[in-house]
């Protein structure tokens, strides 16, 4: 089931949004603030995010901005206003859509149905490429091969998978928990200190100098970045 998440301070809204959306079979999480919503970002998978642009504290604005340090999933904007400026702002910093309130059931979930339909489309286009070649990295996604200035060197499958991910995700951070959850899965045993063992060997097989990476990125306190 897709799940969506919901960063709404107003609950009975809130309660509406999800109501309308499980109805058509997604699951949704809520949360009431700024900070709430950021962290259940950072910590769980989501397909796309309903957002309000007034919330206390950091407002949607700001928190649209730092969403897109991290995700590339739809944002989609919730708020009462109609003004051009506003919605000049929310797409400079990254929204994908507005819903102005109030709102049709029918608007609702047409507009979420149709961005993580678009979404998915892009996603399955970039995984149906055969090969990824960035300045002297090559990866056969199909022989599950990789080669550094021609040489090939050996990874494991997660190894090989957390590359091709990060990889077909360039430029976008992702936090050691969604890599763990993407790549392992919740389920699995162990915890997300794996992601940076991996991440360090991984860096070792492909980067000239690991202490300085050219392809793998850390962002302090957030995640990794793939840099293109």
């Amino acid at each position: 089931m897709q799940k969506i998440l919901i960063i709404e301070d107003e609950a009975d809204i809130a309660e509406l949004e999800r109501d309308y959306l499980e109805v058509n079979g997604f699951d949704s999480d809520i949360a009431s603030t700024g900070e709430e919503g950021l962290n259940l970002a950072r910590t769980h998978s989501y397909s796309l995010i309903l957002l309000d642009l007034m919330l206390p504290g950091i407002d949607g604005f700001q928190l649209c901005k730092k969403l897109r340090e991290f995700l590339d999933i739809p944002i989609l904007m919730v708020t009462a206003r109609k003004e051009d400026i506003d919605k000049i702002r929310g797409f400079d910093r990254g929204a994908d859509d507005y819903i102005v309130k109030p709102f049709t059931p029918n608007e609702l979930v047409a507009r979420v149905k149709a961005h993580i339909a678009r979404y998915n489309r892009l996603i399955n286009r970039e995984e149906k490429k055969k090969e990824i070649e960035i300045k002297n990295l090559m990866v056969d996604l199909d022989s599950r091969r990789v080669f550094v200035d021609e040489d090939e060197k050996t990874f494991t499958a997660k190894e090989f998978d957390l590359l091709v991910f990060l990889a077909t995700h360039p430029n976008r951070v992702f936090s050691k928990e969604h890599l763990f959850e993407r790549i392992w899965g919740y389920d699995s045993l162990g915890d997300i200190t794996t992601v940076t063992v991996h991440i360090r060997k991984i860096r070792e097989k492909i980067e000239q100098d690991p202490s300085t990476p050219e392809f793998i990125e850390t962002i302090w306190g957030v995640g990794y970045r793939f840099k293109k």
